[in-house]
């Protein structure tokens, strides 16, 4: 694997082509489909793409993105989604593509888990209530529609405590952001938490909170939080009505004053929190096991004739 956020171009270039693989597998059509595409025109080997919901949703109809979208997904030997809802969407809008587009869910698997979660200088007493926010913060996850709706559960509820925790991936939504949390002692930013202590982050969490506006079929922050069996919150758009049923596995809203409602019910009902929790675990683990994604991976890859057939 190489992280083309955390690497030039070229080195990943270099890299790859002395590996010499038989397959190139990218991750987000926009931000690596065309290094995909020039991998593999080098090595002479097929490539396929994992979409995500921004793909579809925003960059696919975009003045300036959807044309290399449209020319990385043309080429690609498979396209994956997470969700029929993404495929739907897709393929009405390029059916010649319909053909390739497999559905393979993902899954959720924390390597290790790292206690040092929470910042020295915000630490949490055993009666505070943590809602939790993880994601990047950038204009289509909505960070401020939370701030806002859970000021009226902070002036009852003084316990409550609000954590964002995620990279600034929009400069003018992160400042909206930090303007925000002024004057609002109850909620804080803590900036890029690392993978491995994101577990421990969310598990210390009452209830982890999703408000995008979009999402592609499966948020990972929805995913996970079930995974540990933490109460979820999420805005009720069809991505998150893939993982979220209302009242059973979750709670959905509609607006902010929804949020509100919600919330509030969260905070104030560690049973309802108790018994969301257990059902959001239950779901993942009967239906999105780690074996499922890998062994769909793995059928992918043998039909294109890069893995030798059983």
């Amino acid at each position: 694997m190489w992280d083309t956020s955390a690497l030039e171009e070229e080195e990943v270039l270099r890299g790859v082509v002395a590996q010499g693989p038989g397959l190139v597998h990218a991750f987000h059509a926009w931000r690596t489909g065309p290094l995909a595409i020039d991998l593999a025109g080098r090595l002479r080997v097929p490539y396929l793409v994992t979409l995500t919901g921004t793909d579809v949703n925003h960059d696919l109809g975009a003045a300036d993105r959807g044309e290399t979208v449209r020319r990385v997904l043309a080429g690609a030997a498979a396209v994956v989604v997470f969700h029929r809802s993404i495929a739907a969407l897709l393929t009405a809008a390029l059916p010649e593509i319909a053909a390739r587009v497999v559905e393979i869910p993902q899954a959720v698997w924390f390597e290790r888990h790292d206690h040092a979660a929470q910042p020295a200088e915000w630490e949490l007493s055993p009666d505070q209530v943590l809602v939790l926010f993880p994601g990047g913060i950038r204009a289509v996850k909505n960070p401020l529609v939370v701030l806002r709706g859970l000021d009226p559960v902070a002036a009852r509820h003084p316990r409550m405590r609000l954590a964002y925790a995620g990279p600034v991936l929009e400069p003018a939504e992160g400042e909206a952001l930090l303007a925000g949390l002024r004057g609002r002692s109850w909620a804080r930013y803590l900036g890029t938490v690392p993978h491995p202590q994101m577990a421990s982050l969310l598990a210390a969490a009452a209830v982890v909170v999703n408000s995008s506006v979009s999402e592609g079929g499966m948020a990972n922050s929805v995913l996970e939080a079930l995974a540990l069996g933490r109460a979820v919150l999420a805005s009720d758009i069809e991505g998150n009505r893939s993982l979220i049923e209302h009242e059973r596995t979750g709670l959905l809203f509609r607006d902010q004053d929804d949020l509100t409602v919600q919330a509030e019910r969260l905070v104030t009902d560690p049973a309802l929190r108790a018994r969301l929790g257990a059902a959001g675990r239950a779901l993942v683990e009967r239906d999105y096991p780690p074996r499922r994604e890998i062994d769909a991976y793995v059928a992918l890859y043998r039909s294109l004739g890069v893995l030798p057939a059983r």
